[in-house]
């Protein structure tokens, strides 16, 4: 203390001791009985006992000291209701405490306190009043009202009007301002201003900011603007690569979120659990299975993890890698409902419906209750299996057993089960007695059956239904054009091409895709533009010619365009899911499957074709598409041919 009078003027060191007399003899330090058990009870609960004294202070006319107030908040908004917290703010109100209505600086810190308390309950109307009443805000008051409405359903424009009379009433934002609002950035045009407002200040180089400003611009798809702001990065932070791994992950472009935890890794950085599932997430939408299994070295560290585990489950199961998935499962020593319906699902996907019904009966028995997204995978297997009676026994059994009220979901899986076992009438009946309105994705499911089944009539009706509800679905006229040519109505199918081409609606070309050595070689229908075409083609031929003596036919109905013969054959061949089996038997490795993932359902010729390579080439070869996996082995697919 000596040091600090030394450093002071003459005229201020009287001034000071005058202070340090007045501190040292302040009533509070011997404060009244009351208020002591007041503060005590504030710091340390219970609450109810705290606000059985809030009359009695009243009624004795003792003011309680801010930080007691604010720690009665916090406790009120840990153990209690937003009743209790309105008790407290009348009693606040009420007394004055001689800073609410004047904005002194205690006040100021409990009228925050109060408005935090607001939101945190909920009560964002009450806050906004508080907030409107206050004489004096700081930036505290005004980001926790920012932060508010920008995380709050239909008022994100309010958010950043509030930025903006925030900063005309002299308040600077600070960076916690900035990360919170602009989440409510709906238009690039709101982003950019935000950002440029970032700049202005000299925040946008702060860690949080410049996170928050990379999941903007991967929410608005602007992954070219999420990657300029970490590219600008002078050092690294782990937060920011997080931010735009999850950015990548998340917009579907598993290669570059890939590719960045690979930069990421080499500049040193340690992953953790954020970074992880986020990669996952990558290796699981592009089905890059041996990237997925580098990642699960580094989850070994998290073991206790069930998050983690459950991303890395899923990863393996939408691989098609049920070997791992099984191995996986049995060795988590957590397991949640996630973690049970995860495996159902996955299983039922990779075509083994009977272990999927298993695994539900296993999770019964462990006394694990099952969810919506439970019954969804276990009417899916139901679906693909074409088990119709075991279908409607856990359709109907749902709500009676598990208390599950059946959704849209699980309706459109019952149509799906029942369109797919060639029940299009019973589906259509299902669809009218439901208790809500049929939506899209249930017209596209029986619209799909109807393709399956070959049934032009019910799938014009599908199809009319749909564009009805989205008039610019462009997939239903496609479908419906499909299915005129699937019956060889050329003329119908010539009318809808007509009336597609005027919309300037063009047909998605099949994609098929496989991972090597971290590579993605990708492969479009009819487009032998890869580097390697030439030995592709010429692999493809030599694969043609080992089924053909194992009886394969080119089955050219399934080449809805009206050519000869030799023109069908010359389309079937160069498929894509065909060029890609070609790729991957050049590549092969022994004992190892090829995996393929493919943007659209398999035909049958490739399913096929698929089915005698297996056999013939004595290769595993599995294929996603966009409901389910293909496990060819011997010349068997996993579907059983139902699909």
């Amino acid at each position: 203390m000596s040091s600090l009078f030394k450093r002071l003027p003459c005229n201020r060191l009287a001034a000071t001791r005058r202070r340090s007399r007045r501190l040292h003899s302040h009533p509070d330090l011997h404060p009244h009985p009351l208020l002591a058990t007041f503060s005590r009870l504030c710091a340390e609960g219970p609450l109810p006992a705290a606000l059985a004294l809030l009359p009695d202070l009243a009624a004795a006319g003792l003011r309680a000291d801010p930080v007691s107030l604010c720690r009665l908040v916090k406790l009120c908004v840990r153990h209690g209701t937003a009743s209790d917290g309105r008790l407290i703010h009348h009693h606040v109100a009420s007394r004055d405490h001689g800073a609410l209505a004047h904005g002194g600086g205690g006040g100021l810190f409990v009228s925050n306190s109060l408005v935090s308390m607001y939101v945190k309950f909920g009560l964002l109307n009450d806050a906004l009043r508080l907030f409107d009443g206050m004489p004096q805000r700081n930036v505290v008051t005004w980001t926790t009202i920012v932060a508010a409405l920008a995380n709050a359903d239909g008022r994100k424009e309010e958010a950043l009007r509030f930025l903006v009379a925030m900063q005309r009433d002299g308040v600077a934002p600070n960076a916690y301002t900035f990360s919170s609002v602009l989440c409510a950035c709906r238009t690039p045009g709101e982003l950019w201003a935000v950002h440029a407002s970032t700049v202005k200040v000299g925040l946008d180089s702060d860690v949080f900011v410049r996170s928050s400003l990379i999941d903007a611009y991967m929410k608005l798809g602007d992954l070219d603007g999420g990657r300029g702001v970490f590219d600008e990065m002078v050092t690294g932070d782990l937060v920011v690569w997080n931010s735009i791994i999850a950015g990548f992950a998340q917009s579907g472009d598993g290669v570059g979120a890939i590719e960045l935890f690979m930069r990421m890794k080499n500049a040193g950085f340690s992953a953790n659990q954020g970074t992880l599932t986020s990669v996952l997430r990558a290796c699981t939408g592009m089905v890059m299975l041996e990237v997925g299994r580098q990642v699960h070295a580094h989850v070994l560290k998290y073991d206790k993890d069930l998050i983690l585990h459950n991303a890395l489950l899923d990863m393996y199961c939408k691989c098609g890698s049920l070997q791992d998935a099984d191995a996986l499962f049995c060795r988590m020593s957590q397991k949640d409902v996630i973690s049970w319906s995860t495996m159902i699902s996955g299983l039922a996907q990779n075509g083994r419906s009977a272990d999927a019904l298993w695994v539900f009966d296993l999770m019964k028995s462990e006394g694990v209750t099952p969810n919506r997204i439970t019954m969804i995978g276990v009417l899916f297997a139901c679906s693909h299996a074409g088990l119709v009676e075991d279908g409607w026994y856990y359709f109907r059994s749902m709500e009676k057993l598990f208390g599950i009220q059946p959704e849209r979901e699980h309706h459109n899986c019952m149509v799906d089960l029942l369109g797919r076992a060639g029940k299009l009438h019973e589906a259509m009946e299902f669809i009218n007695e439901m208790s809500f309105e049929p939506d899209s994705v249930i017209w596209r499911t029986l619209l799909g059956a109807c393709r399956m089944h070959k049934n032009a009539n019910l799938a014009a009706y599908a199809a009319r239904e749909i564009l009805k509800l989205e008039p610019d679905d462009q997939g239903a006229r496609i479908l419906l054009s499909n299915i005129y040519a699937d019956l060889q109505q050329w003329r119908d199918a010539e009318k809808s091409w007509k009336a597609m081409r005027e919309r300037g609606v063009k047909k998605e070309p099949g994609r098929s895709w496989i991972e090597l050595g971290k590579q993605v070689h990708v492969f479009i229908a009819g487009d032998l533009s890869h580097p390697l075409s030439d030995a592709i083609v010429q692999e493809l031929n030599r694969l043609i010619g080992r089924i053909n003596a194992l009886g394969y036919v080119p089955q050219t109905e399934f080449v809805l365009q009206d050519l000869g013969s030799e023109q069908k054959e010359d389309l079937l061949k160069y498929h894509s899911e065909k060029l890609a089996i070609a790729f991957g038997m050049m590549h092969a490795m022994e004992g190892k499957p090829i995996r393929i993932m493919k943007n659209l359902r398999i035909c049958g010729d490739c399913h096929a074709f698929a089915k005698l390579v297996s056999k013939s080439e004595d290769k595993v070869v599995i294929i996603r598409d966009p409901v389910r996996f293909h496990h060819f082995q011997d010349g068997v697919c996993s579907c059983g041919d139902y699909w």
